[in-house]
């Protein structure tokens, strides 16, 4: 169950969380307008921003970026305080969020710890990468167009080629797409603010030297229980999100704990055809579909809780019923640590066991409060749609904070459907699904993943 001290977490707002954003949100509409063309209001935004960690260690260089900024003198250094101040925020509205989370689950969480930072590298890099974001505050985002975009693409090539770097590379070539593929931005009717201030952001931060703190890494053995499959899916990316529960060798306490693989793809592969882009995992890929333990020898799993899977340090142990290990385990597991540049409202993404509610369409009442569901979030990759989860009758989702509220994202429900009990998980079709008339489809539509790798090889081989 969500906890007994649900109302807790449902009832009522937390003090000092809707100034924060509000604050949040003030820097953001900044930045939609340029920091070149500060109206009175705006830069009133700024100095409010930099007045929220007035007394922070952020606080003097953060209230002489606002000044600065607001006299039109801006510069690399002021644009990161300037964010470092909204990360702050933000950071804050994590952490009162996550623990009323916490409270209201019973739920412990482990502390920080982190590695010694690597020595900075590709200094060049790093200055290319804050020169394009210093351009892009200035201007904003109506005022981006195609070639300040492109200026970005020598120092994207560059950064994608350096190991180190990699994690400021993607970021940043996800918001340069984005970009260019939203140009003329000038015309737009919406724009995604936040999201695009959120990017901004953590790309000024990382683009710092010493900037990437690294998680500290234990080698851990033990059994894996897992509890469902989150399914990120993008045109040219596929993500799987396996969260479990560790039972460490030994007799340790249980951990939760997540593994991810990934893999590019293309647009047209989509459904249950895109675990076939993960088979390079068949011990995981197994585990899914059979609903397996796993037996895990010396995978490295970070302070965060992510493991950094490695498929031949596991090993398909028994038959383990995740709405087993939820109702016995879930409670007493420990959660991992936040990273310092993790901590984000949308960040937060918690494993609950719901029982005992009453569903109306995309909201749940339990306990005599409504929570909603987010149906979106259901992947095309699965069985899980939302007549099950209607008629479902026990749950095992993700509690998120979106959208100024509480929601839960369902990975897998047990259900009565025509007087007989169902049950589905988003990973049942990990190795093939098993519905028929999905296997019918698959098959008249042919393999895309196949004919894709055959023509790629062609080409290779050309």
């Amino acid at each position: 169950m969500l906890g007994v001290q649900l109302s807790q977490l449902l009832d009522g707002d937390r003090p000092g969380v809707a100034e924060a954003l509000d604050l949040v949100a003030g820097f953001d509409d900044a930045l939609v307008h340029g920091f070149a063309r500060l109206g009175e209001e705006r830069a009133a935004a700024l100095t409010a921003l930099a007045g929220a960690v007035a007394t922070s260690p952020l606080g003097p260089a953060a209230s002489e970026a606002a000044d600065k900024v607001t006299a039109g003198s801006i510069g690399e250094e002021h644009l990161t305080a300037l964010a470092g101040a909204r990360t702050a925020l933000l950071g804050a509205v994590h952490d009162e969020l996550l623990d009323r989370l916490d409270t209201a689950l019973g739920r412990t969480r482990t502390a920080w710890e982190e590695a010694p930072t690597p020595a900075a590298s590709a200094g060049n890099l790093l200055t290319g990468s804050r020169s394009w974001l210093h351009e892009l505050a200035i201007t904003g985002w109506r005022g981006v167009d195609h070639d300040l975009v492109s200026s970005s693409d020598q120092t994207l090539e560059a950064l994608l080629a350096e190991p180190g770097l990699r994690r400021l590379a993607v970021l940043l070539d996800g918001l340069a797409a984005e970009l260019r593929a939203s140009c003329p931005i000038a015309t737009m009717a919406r724009l995604p603010v936040r999201r695009w201030a959120d990017l901004w952001t953590r790309a000024v931060l990382l683009s710092q030297p010493g900037a990437q703190p690294a998680a500290s890494v234990e080698q851990v053995t033990g059994r894996l229980l897992i509890l469902g499959t989150d399914v990120h899916e993008h045109g040219t990316a596929v993500q799987i999100q396996v969260h479990g529960v560790l039972e460490p060798a030994g007799g340790a306490p249980s951990r939760l704990v997540r593994a991810s693989v990934a893999a590019a793809k293309v647009d047209t592969i989509v459904g249950p055809a895109v675990w076939r882009l993960l088979d390079g995992h068949p011990m995981l890929l197994t585990a899914l579909a059979e609903r397996r333990s796993l037996d895990l020898v010396d995978m490295p799993l970070a302070s965060s809780g992510d493991l950094v899977w490695q498929d031949d340090k596991a090993t398909a142990g028994a038959p383990a019923d995740p709405f087993a290990t939820a109702r016995l385990q879930l409670a007493n597991a420990s959660a991992p640590a936040v990273p310092p540049l993790e901590r984000h409202p949308i960040r937060i993404s918690e494993p609950v066991l719901l029982e005992g509610y009453a569903t109306d369409g995309d909201r749940w009442t339990l306990d005599g409060h409504s929570l909603t569901v987010d149906l979106d979030r259901l992947p095309a990759s699965g069985p899980l749609t939302p007549e099950l989860v209607a008629a479902s009758s026990a749950c095992i989702g993700l509690v998120r904070w979106d959208a100024g509220g509480w929601r839960v994202q369902p990975l897998a429900v047990q259900a009565t459907v025509k007087r007989k009990p169902v049950e589905a998980h988003t990973g049942d079709w990990a190795q093939g699904p098993t519905d028929p008339k999905v296997v019918k489809a698959e098959a008249k539509a042919g393999d895309a993943v196949a004919v894709l790798r055959e023509r790629a090889g062609r080409l290779l081989r050309k």
